[in-house]
């Protein structure tokens, strides 16, 4: 598991950015784009043109999120945003004077982070953290593996040390805990089970169990072209939601759960690759799953180095190569990819363990 951010490091985070953290409900008629030193800026003006807020520098997914909402193919926004800040500047305005509409514009530090729906739902990580930690913090020995905050996630990673099993002898496995939010867009709430194995510190999420709650909610809607919204926590009407993520906080590490994925990994085991083209192998298990061509360069060394070729070895090389990723959101991804390739339907298994045959 790809290491982060303490415990106690994430929540002095994620308490800093509930501090610096503004939302507007915005008419797009009232925001400007406008290139200083070749990088674009969003102003957010009154209806004379003056300031509301200082000018916000824009992060990479806002980019994507007002591009996307005007229509602009993101190639072309791109490298308008590369090459000639000025022409996309113009392109932006253009496109937001024509398409008249209530946003929300969510702004942290000094950057506009997010262009969203005005349906979009606020469900904060410190929202998140407060329903759930409490819970973690009641199971006797829980271990923080790895905590994180990106510009797009929150992860909280914990390991349950009681629910303990073998899939092998001397390949020892725990249970444990993925919880991860996203304030810009990017994802729902999700709870998720995860299968931390001790003999390499790999993380493996299980990705067919879980909750998850979408960010949509009611429109929301204002007489006037700009206000700041408030930064009240999750409503009485979440209240079924923060039971509903509770309940699978606690779920997520039950025994009958945990021993389900144990047997499941046994079995996994049993299911031996064809090792005469493992390049091949592993390529095609990058095509079906979703890594790159250099990701899969990572994946087969690791498949190498623990020579065991099974699917569960080839599972465990793809969680194994996450560590090295530099990207802590992909490093994750890649943890549930893992436990994807695990679960790979017969199907599929011998599609890519004949791949050598298929293409003879």
């Amino acid at each position: 598991m790809k290491a982060g951010k303490t415990i106690q490091e994430l929540l002095t985070e994620i308490d800093r950015q509930s501090k610096s953290k503004e939302d507007y409900l915005v008419n797009t008629s009232n925001l400007r784009m406008e290139s200083w030193d070749s990088r674009p800026m969003l102003h957010v003006l009154d209806n004379s043109g003056s300031d509301l807020i200082e000018p916000l520098d824009v992060r990479q997914r806002a980019h994507v999120q007002i591009g996307d909402y005007l229509g602009i193919p993101r190639k072309y926004y791109e490298r308008m945003q590369s090459e000639d800040a000025d022409l996309l500047s113009y392109n932006v305005n253009r496109w937001f004077e024509r398409k008249p509409e209530q946003r929300m514009l969510r702004t942290i530090d000094g950057h506009a982070r997010a262009f969203l729906s005005n349906r979009y739902r606020r469900i904060d990580n410190l929202d998140i953290a407060q329903v759930t930690l409490p819970i973690l913090f009641d199971l006797p020995e829980v271990r923080f593996e790895s905590c994180e905050v990106t510009e797009d996630f929150m992860y909280i990673k914990a390991v349950n040390p009681r629910l303990t099993a073998e899939v092998t002898p001397g390949d020892v496995v725990q249970s444990g805990i993925v919880i991860s939010n996203s304030e810009t867009g990017c994802g729902a709430v999700y709870i998720r089970p995860m299968i931390f194995r001790l003999v390499c510190k790999n993380g493996m999420t299980v990705d067919e169990i879980g909750t998850r709650r979408n960010h949509v909610g009611r429109l929301a809607e204002s007489e006037e072209n700009f206000e700041i919204y408030s930064k009240e926590t999750l409503k009485a009407d979440d209240h079924a939601f923060i039971m509903k993520i509770q309940d699978s906080v606690r779920a997520a590490v039950e025994e009958i759960k945990f021993a389900r994925v144990v047997d499941t990994m046994r079995k996994s085991k049993e299911r031996k690759l064809d090792t005469h083209d493992l390049p091949a192998l592993v390529k095609l298990t990058g095509a079906s799953f979703g890594f790159s061509e250099d990701e899969g360069k990572g994946v087969l060394q690791r498949l190498i180095e623990e020579a065991d070729y099974s699917v569960y070895g080839l599972a465990n090389a793809v969680t194994k190569f996450s560590q090295d990723v530099e990207n802590y959101d992909r490093a994750s991804k890649l943890e549930q990819i893992g436990y994807s390739v695990l679960t790979m339907s017969p199907e599929l298994f011998r599609a890519i363990n004949h791949v050598n045959s298929i293409a003879a």
